[in-house]
């Protein structure tokens, strides 16, 4: 008789799942990506409307809810028995929920070393392990190519206005703005995603800032917007999902990062 496999996931939660094929519910769409690339376009029953890449899966695949909003009933439909999920994206009490009645192997990640971490754990716990040693391995050659400058500019990253919201301490984009060279101009104040003022933005003094396409979609206008206040700051429309998604997307990331060096530095 076959035991079923044991796994840690990456919030110390211990997991088991059924020596059986695997039925995958993923509900973070870095991870979604990550585990078509891992070659699991079969075992990916479900996944959320924020699930994007691969283009010609988001169309195919059953879609449950958005990360925060997951509609359960969808999920248990599907009958999986492995759900993919994260604690930041994720609601904590739909997990709860989940955890009752499904396996959830759960990401926790700040930086990229977890990030490295959980594409290797994530490969072994879906019997991928080769193939998710390979991208971590191309990954860690990519970033120890980003050289970072000895006279770092400070940056405000800023993921949402109205009110204004930035990336601060703790948080994967301040890692990445680290690994360029960049001192983030948010850390000082409260919270992983600090509230900000008009008036705290102009106190900050940024050389540069970053306007990310996600989860609010800047645009041209909002840089006129800041410049009037930060007329000294270079203003950037960032692409927010190199900044932010921590899987495999991360391979088309440092080339992205290298050429905003270029125009900052």
């Amino acid at each position: 008789m076959l035991t079923n496999q044991r796994h840690i996931d990456q919030m110390g939660n211990l997991i088991s799942i059924p020596n059986e094929p695997l039925r995958i519910v993923s509900i973070v769409p870095s991870q979604t990506e990550l585990l078509y690339d891992l070659g699991l376009q079969d075992e990916v029953l479900g996944q959320t409307l924020f699930c994007i890449h691969p283009k010609e899966m988001h169309s195919l695949k059953p879609r449950i809810g958005g990360t925060k909003k997951l509609d359960i009933q969808k999920i248990r439909a599907l009958k999986p028995n492995l759900i993919i999920g994260n604690k930041e994206e994720n609601s904590q009490d739909q997990i709860e929920i989940l955890m009752q009645e499904f396996p959830v192997w759960m990401s926790d990640i700040q930086n990229l070393d977890q990030a490295l971490e959980m594409i290797v754990k994530l490969g072994h716990v879906v019997n991928k392990t080769e193939k998710a040693q390979e991208i971590t391995a191309q990954l860690q050659s990519d970033f120890n190519g980003l050289v970072r400058t000895e006279t770092p500019k400070k940056c405000l990253y800023l993921i949402w206005r109205k009110p204004w919201m930035a990336a601060g301490d703790n948080t994967f984009i301040n890692d990445l703005l680290q690994r360029m060279g960049l001192q983030n101009a948010a850390t000082g104040f409260s919270g992983r995603y600090p509230t900000i003022s008009m008036e705290e933005i102009k106190r900050a003094e940024p050389d540069c800032i970053f306007l990310s396409s996600e989860p609010y979609p800047f645009k041209e206008k909002h840089i006129q917007e800041l410049s009037e206040i930060c007329p000294h700051a270079q203003i950037e429309l960032v692409d927010g999902e190199l900044f932010s998604w921590y899987g495999s997307r991360l391979l088309h990331s440092v080339k992205y990062l290298k050429t905003l060096q270029k125009r900052i530095f």
